[in-house]
């Protein structure tokens, strides 16, 4: 299917992770589906990937930053705006589960806010006007933290909540732009980050076994490939008018009964 992203220029936020993670791996399908990233990040990876992608002349942007920092954010997508005279999507895709949990201080608890959250709507109000004036669409990468709780991580789960809540509220201010905002849930993916934080564990092999039988569709965890296909459907013209609407990329683990994992 042509999801014509040909030549769009598609901000991402968080795409510079390790290979194989949701943000490079989303990076990798716009690539490949012809668009334009502008990859937004503070890892230096991003430096390499977009060095890849342009050796291959495909068309891309790396711009190192901070989004803990909302001018760092401001400058990146002005330099996006400059290079490209336009911006055609948006993708807050930053997200990183800290543990900030009730043990935590002040201090950690917004600062996971600060990367879990607020960035997303630094980085939307940003680039709105390229957006107003491109039609063009927002996705949020959501997690079923959000929506479920975790344990031991009160930033993480407030940030994502609030993303939910933002990604609603936003739908309902742009619609009279013509631009969708749309979210997409996570729940478990089988990321290089997960298959670290499983070696960190003295039961590491019978934890994710655990896990894996508690997801209904073929036991089995949501593959990076899988996520970044639903968020290229849903950022493309193919998806016109769905809006507001937080999309579940889980194989049923947030809402399907648990009577069918009987044995």
């Amino acid at each position: 299917m042509d999801l014509g992203l040909k030549g769009k220029v598609v901000v991402i936020t968080g795409a510079a992770g390790i290979k194989g993670s949701i943000g490079e791996t989303i990076l990798q399908h716009l690539a490949a589906e012809g668009a334009i990233p502008a990859v937004i990040d503070r890892n230096d990876r991003g430096f390499a990937y977009i060095e890849e992608l342009q050796k291959k002349g495909i068309d891309a942007l790396f711009c190192k930053t901070d989004v803990t920092d909302p001018k760092q954010i401001e400058a990146a997508i002005t330099q996006i705006a400059a290079k490209y005279g336009r911006i055609d999507a948006l993708i807050n895709n930053v997200g990183v589960n800290d543990g900030a949990g009730l043990d935590a201080s002040y201090e950690e608890f917004m600062d996971s806010l600060k990367l879990n959250m607020v960035s997303y709507f630094v980085t939307v109000k940003s680039a709105l006007p390229y957006l107003k004036a491109s039609k063009g669409p927002i996705l949020n990468i959501g997690s079923k933290v959000g929506l479920t709780g975790q344990g031991g991580t009160s930033g993480y789960a407030a940030a994502k909540g609030g993303v939910l809540g933002l990604t609603r509220e936003w739908a309902v201010d742009l619609i009279k732009h013509s631009i969708r905002v749309n979210a997409i849930i996570i729940a478990e993916s089988w990321t290089p980050a997960y298959d670290n934080w499983i070696k960190t564990l003295e039961n590491g092999e019978e934890k994710l076994q655990s896990i894996v039988k508690k997801i209904p569709l073929e036991n089995r965890m949501t593959t990076p490939d899988e996520i970044a296909d639903t968020c290229l459907f849903t950022i493309s013209e193919r998806s016109s008018h769905t809006t507001g609407q937080f999309i579940f990329c889980d194989g049923g683990y947030v809402h399907l009964d648990r009577a069918l994992l009987t044995e």
